[in-house]
């Protein structure tokens, strides 16, 4: 058996999310039906980001133990020729025995995208949270570093989020703006179901006036999700990157070494 790692990128609007569901069509159902015709059997795959209806991803990792050997191009070039159009493999890599994309994942980072315009952009349907009012973006940057290292995220968390743990370290968070564009980056070891789209939504109102930008300190110790800001809807955000250590090794080794 051979394990592989392939790197996908999806447009999330007809998809209920990532993982499989009974109440319509997945992105990993239909990874896995395209790896069961290229194989000639089943196939289950794990990805390393269980994305939710309506996100997109450039960088999404799915980690799978394949029955049959091929080379690397031939898995990229038969899975695109099987799968549907708003779904691609952009890159397929061998990967140790064992490799779990969600599990062997050091960190991964999320855009989302806002576009602050009077009049909607039929261009930038599906793809940006279009906001009518201006956006006070210097006070929204002002706001961010708060929001850095490791601490609890339960008031940025989804009301029914699942995690055992709420503590998590955000390694970058940035603000990005190009004309009426603006774009925010989020880099973490984890993160928390809704976490990004909860970030946005609250430093959204600290950008309207609505909450003062030395104000999430206090927030994130009072632990309180419904003291934040709203969801951001999901057609804004987009699973960048994931990343695992050199060589896609087990992070367990590496702490044993």
């Amino acid at each position: 058996m051979t394990f592989l790692k392939l790197t996908l990128e999806y447009d999330g609007t007809d998809f209920v999310g990532w993982q499989l569901q009974p109440n319509g069509r997945s992105v990993q159902e239909e990874l896995e039906k395209g790896l069961a015709r290229l194989c000639g059997e089943p196939v289950r795959v794990t990805g390393a980001g269980r994305t939710d209806a309506g996100v997109h991803a450039r960088g999404q990792v799915a980690s799978l133990r394949v029955p049959r050997e091929l080379p690397l191009k031939a898995w990229t070039a038969g899975l695109n020729a099987l799968l549907p159009d708003d779904m691609a493999c952009v890159r397929a890599e061998s990967a140790p025995e064992g490799f779990d994309a969600r599990r062997w994942a050091r960190g991964k980072r999320y855009a989302y995208a806002i576009l602050v315009t009077a009049v909607r952009s039929p261009l930038e349907r599906g793809r940006a949270w279009e906001i009518r009012r201006p956006l006070d973006v210097e006070a929204m940057r002002r706001a961010a570093p708060s929001l850095l290292g490791v601490h609890d995220f339960s008031a940025l968390r989804a009301a029914d989020c699942p995690a055992h743990t709420t503590v998590r370290e955000i390694r970058k968070l940035e603000i990005r703006q190009s004309g009426r564009r603006l774009e925010l980056v989020v880099e973490a070891t984890a993160f928390l179901k809704h976490m990004v789209r909860n970030i946005v939504g609250t430093l959204v109102e600290v950008g309207h006036g609505r909450r003062e930008a030395g104000s999430l300190t206090a927030l994130l110790e009072g632990r309180d999700r419904t003291l934040a800001g709203p969801t951001a809807p999901p057609h804004g955000l987009v699973l960048d990157e994931v990343f695992y250590l050199p060589g896609n090794s087990d992070p367990k080794q590496d702490l044993e070494d």
